[in-house]
């Protein structure tokens, strides 16, 4: 959601700030602002509303900031309507408006995250003779952090971590201190935030993207942690203000992934980088010609063992869920249960012994699985993360992780974490398959060669973009779409719809099949476009039926199937075809067309591919 990022060296801080920034627009905002301090002088606080360039505007591209250390921050409204006084930074000191410009205050700060008591806390520190300005709880956090600095008398760390035990809630803070210049001090509880650092140098951020043009070695801070950053100096201490260690982490992908590399939109280099993403995940687990689950910690011993699978996630990774829902209970034999992670943190769900339960995040730091990831521990759940982030607080609190090999991913709308997250999903249950004696060796070679063939195919599905290109021109004027499948296909169709709605904002949804008749056909009238998924042969006539249902009503029919499959342009108006490959594993392919025709229905309709309205790319608030 919110974007941090922090800079102190010896170069001047607002460009490499708006930078910073400018890299961090992919998780959505409505404002953005930046303070800076120059020595022992006034800190500098410059907001403004909309996209980030009305703050470069405002900063001259950050050169009007003078000053080596500061903190900025682009803001998604929780507490507080989108407008400059409730834009980031907020400062502690009783000032009216805005609180731009020059602001004489001890403690100037940015969060992201919600404070749930903050209106408590507000309360108290009304009685105390502070006075608010603006809406937010961000505002709270820094002036109690000021109230505790002040009363008490002590330094920044043991400021901060009263302040930890006094808020309830989620939050990366970052502050800037008028006693300690050149010093940025910050606290987290489960929003991510990155600490790097270069020769007489030290910066932070939401995300790795942000700092990677100027440093590639990063800290990962733990829950519950506080950290003083100065210029090539990080100390990071524990909540009882002790001073602790942690390890030091070389990011190994070059800052050119998170560069458009001459694509017109981020989502479309990541649309066709999805070969080498599923190829790369695919790779790392292979050894000696058998799919190794050792780097994830699970053993054939304890893939044995168990009774029942659930799978937690939000959004596209949910997604994933419902396709390997069918994958395994067809491939391994055991009962698989998918559930939404916001719904299963907050269920009384009886937890069968020997349950695994695989919370799958491409960032691994998704506010709702991370909380089901802890009520699956607390009910005795051995736990499985499905993660794009090393180091990321899901892959840190899971009992095992396997690590999805996607790179950096930047538009909004996923696309390869999404590909790469079923390959690994996919080669999972055919190795669970295995070491439970769920198929035959022969079965597994199949399976094996079958998935190493993906890559390729999926390139060859992107060289029939011009197709879809085409077909988007077609539809683009359309009100709804229904996206309908039975079986695997219905899972692939919920992704289908769902990059429709998020970049195109036409309203699309995904209905089995065969609820059709259950309501849903009385919505189906002259050119309604309907899209079949028809990749399951046994289910194949079914489905097709059901869209001629549709067509009866008016509907224009799309049909995506498997090459060979001829006669179903019979019965649709337009067809797409996929390379044919196991069909357990025609996800991997039947969703690339679905994600390019919702793409260039996007570019044709004028909108924001990259960065669609209202929506972030990695929802760290619940």
């Amino acid at each position: 959601m919110c974007g941090i990022v922090g800079y102190t060296g010896n170069h001047q801080a607002a460009p490499i700030l708006l930078d910073g920034l400018s890299r961090l627009e992919y998780r959505g905002y409505d404002s953005a602002g930046l303070a800076v301090r120059n020595g022992e002088a006034l800190a500098e606080v410059v907001k403004a509303t909309g996209k980030l360039y009305h703050l470069a505007d405002k900063t001259d591209q950050g050169r009007s900031l003078i000053g080596t250390c500061g903190i900025g921050h682009t803001r998604w409204a929780t507490h507080g309507d989108p407008s400059v006084t409730n834009a980031h930074p907020h400062v502690s000191g009783n000032c009216s408006g805005s609180g731009s410009g020059s602001v004489e205050s001890d403690v100037v700060g940015v969060h992201n995250g919600i404070i749930e008591n903050f209106a408590e806390l507000k309360e108290k520190l009304l009685r105390h003779g502070y006075r608010f300005y603006s809406d937010t709880d961000t505002e709270v956090a820094v002036k109690l952090v000021d109230y505790y600095y002040k009363k008490y008398r002590i330094g920044p760390i043991d400021a901060l971590t009263r302040t930890m035990v006094r808020v309830r809630g989620s939050y990366a803070l970052a502050l800037m201190f008028k006693d300690y210049p050149g010093e940025i001090f910050v606290a987290r509880k489960d929003s991510p935030l990155i600490i790097g650092t270069a020769e007489d140098a030290a910066y932070l951020a939401s995300d790795v993207p942000a700092i990677l043009k100027y440093t590639r070695h990063v800290y990962y801070i733990d829950n519950l942690q506080a950290a003083r950053i100065a210029p090539g100096s990080v100390k990071f201490y524990d909540l009882n203000g002790d001073e602790v260690s942690l390890p030091l982490t070389e990011i190994t992908w070059d800052a050119a992934a998170a560069e458009k590399g001459g694509y017109e939109h981020f989502m479309l280099k990541e649309i066709h980088e999805q070969p080498t993403a599923v190829r790369d995940t695919l790779n790392s687990l292979l050894k000696d010609g058998q799919i190794d689950l050792s780097a994830a910690g699970l053993t054939d011993e304890t893939i044995r063992s168990l009774t029942q699978i659930d799978i937690v996630a939000c959004g596209s990774a949910w997604h994933v869920g419902m396709a390997a829902q069918y994958v395994l209970e067809d491939l391994v034999k055991i009962p698989v249960r998918v559930e939404l992670a916001s719904e299963f943190r907050y269920r009384s769900i009886p937890m069968a012994e020997n349950t695994l339960v695989i919370v799958i995040s491409q960032s691994g730091e998704t506010a709702d699985s991370l909380a089901a990831l802890r009520v699956a521990k607390e009910r005795g759940a051995l736990t499985l993360a499905v993660v794009n982030v090393v180091g990321s607080t899901i892959a840190r609190e899971a009992d095992h992780v396997l690590y999805t090999l996607a790179g950096p991913e930047i538009a909004v709308a996923t696309t390869k974490a999404y590909s790469a997250q079923l390959i690994a999903m996919d080669a999972l249950a055919v190795q669970m398959a295995f070491a439970r004696g769920a198929i035959s060796p022969e079965q597994y070679g199949h399976f094996q060669e079958e998935l190493s063939l993906i890559p390729d195919k999926i390139r060859r599905v992107l060289e029939d973009k011009e197709r879809l290109q085409w077909f988007s021109s077609k539809i683009v004027n359309s009100h709804d779409i229904f996206f309908i499948g039975r079986g695997l296909d219905y899972a692939i169709s919920l992704e289908g719809s769902l990059k429709m709605k998020e970049i195109s904002y036409i309203h699309s949804e995904a209905y089995a099949a065969g609820e059709l008749k259950h309501g849903t056909i009385s919505l189906i009238e002259n050119n309604t476009l309907v899209i079949g998924v028809l990749t399951q042969s046994q289910l194949f006539e079914k489905t097709v039926s059901n869209m001629v249902e549709c067509r009866s009503r008016g509907a224009y029919l799309m049909g995506i199937t498997t090459n060979g499959n001829f006669a179903v342009e019979d019965s649709v108006n337009f067809t797409v075809y996929v390379p044919r490959t196991d069909e357990h594993f025609i996800s991997s392919l039947a969703v690339i067309p679905l994600q390019l025709l919702a793409y260039y229905t996007s570019v044709n309709r004028g909108l924001d591919v990259d960065k669609p309205r209202n929506l972030a790319k990695s929802v760290t608030v619940e």
